[in-house]
């Protein structure tokens, strides 16, 4: 009875102390356990994924400078003949012709506009793709946070078990402990030996992991430890419709959409065809006939062009849609992640507290122990259950922490570019 109110309030000051942590922390402007921001900002950009969109920037800026220019190029013609003519003799003549097409008035304004928009989508394309990479690097710098804390954890249950061990030989030596406390304390070293033996090929496996996928940010020997859960000094709600109305996706895809339908009425204006004007200069019969003269062409339409404007125009429709697919998706990841932050503080709380009294618990019993109260197989299992509950409040400790990071990676308050987003 005695053991379960200390347990109960070890409990309660566990949860009263985490909410303590995360009111009294004002803001995230930088966690202890995160690399500097300038140097996250510095592997992001010069990440190859980054770098290939950027280039994808440059090749939407040319097709921009194609599209301002126009394929319209002058075309020249020309023959060169001899002609033989009975009873006159053989005359050399020549015919030269310099043409070029037109643009009709409207289709220039349009393929500007169209190329102007490639490049806005080219962008925000590029920008997510650096977002991705923002949310795929945290994703591996917590995996090696929580691995080396894992690995400290087991370390330091290897650690106590072998001061136990030692205890125990000396204790039976002394005959005041049986072979079999011997045995479980024996056995109960090697597992945690075992465990600290996975946790520590984790951790290395996670800090190859990330050094191979960010190679330019140099990394500590060793991962800082795990910080303390902050609440960011953006309300959350406020983070949601930030992930919202910063969205490069939703950006690129309304910047899309109207591309499109700026393509749809190039093609549909490309209906009537542009006509080609130009200069004719000839010589005939050896010279005695030249001639200087205008000449013009303009393909006659038929069913290529209709079919290439109504292929534009489903084009275009399936823009809209797809811009209301894109909208409805970060809408849902947005609202996701207000619930997973939300979510995972109330799994972290209950966490925090009963790896206390699980602390406790074990700290009890191994004095029981120590006095002759409590067996040697009850201090193991609750040595056992202290470590696992620690294990488990690092998780989701990591959880907590990711949620938190995440929310104000999508809403591109960390980690952003040179260029930021644009309000």
């Amino acid at each position: 009875m005695i053991r379960a109110l200390l347990l109960t309030a070890t409990a309660l000051s566990g949860t009263i102390m985490a909410g303590a942590i995360l009111a009294a922390t004002p803001a995230m402007a930088q966690r202890t356990d995160l690399p500097p921001e300038p140097l996250v900002v510095e592997a992001l950009d010069t990440h190859p994924a980054v770098a290939a969109a950027q280039a994808r920037v440059r090749s939407a800026q040319a097709s921009a400078a194609m599209l301002r220019r126009g394929s319209h190029e002058f075309t020249f013609q020309g023959t060169v003949s001899r002609r033989s003519a009975e009873g006159e003799g053989d005359y050399g003549e020549y015919d030269v012709n310099l043409t070029r097409p037109f643009r009709l008035p409207g289709k220039a304004a349009l393929d500007r506009k169209a190329g102007e928009l490639g490049v806005d989508v080219a962008h925000n394309l590029m920008e997510d793709v650096r977002h991705q990479t923002a949310l795929a690097f945290s994703d591996l710098w917590h995996d090696w946070l929580v691995a080396s804390a894992q690995h400290r954890t087991d370390s330091d249950s290897v650690a106590s078990l072998t001061q136990d061990m030692a205890a125990v030989r000396r204790r039976a030596a002394l005959r005041d402990a049986s072979l079999l406390d011997v045995d479980q304390a024996q056995s109960a070293l090697a597992q945690a030996e075992a465990q600290a033996a996975a946790s520590r090929a984790a951790r290395d496996e996670a800090r190859v992991k990330l050094a191979a996928g960010f190679p330019t940010l140099a990394l500590p020997q060793d991962a800082p430890l795990l910080a303390d859960p902050a609440m960011p000094v953006t309300a959350l709600e406020d983070l949601r419709d930030l992930v919202i109305t910063r969205s490069h996706e939703i950006r690129a895809a309304e910047r899309e959409a109207q591309r499109l339908e700026t393509v749809a009425r190039r093609a549909g204006a490309d209906r009537m065809a542009d006509p080609s004007l130009g200069i004719r200069v000839f010589s005939e019969r050896g010279g005695l006939e030249k001639g200087v003269g205008l000449v013009g062409s303009i393909p006659l339409g038929g069913g290529y062009r209709r079919a290439a404007h109504d292929q534009a125009s489903a084009d275009a429709s399936a823009g809209e849609l797809e811009l209301a697919r894109v909208r409805r998706e970060i809408e849902a990841t947005a609202a996701a992640d207000l619930s997973n932050v939300r979510a995972r503080e109330a799994v972290w709380r209950s966490m925090e507290s009963a790896a206390a009294s699980a602390s406790a618990a074990a700290n009890r019993t191994k004095r029981g122990y120590e006095l002759g109260q409590i067996d040697l197989g009850d201090t193991l299992i609750a040595r056992r259950q202290a470590n696992e509950t620690r294990r488990q409040e690092i998780d989701a400790r990591a959880s907590l922490l990711r949620a938190i990071l995440r929310i104000q990676i999508d809403a591109h308050e960390v980690w952003t570019s040179q260029e930021g987003h644009k309000d």
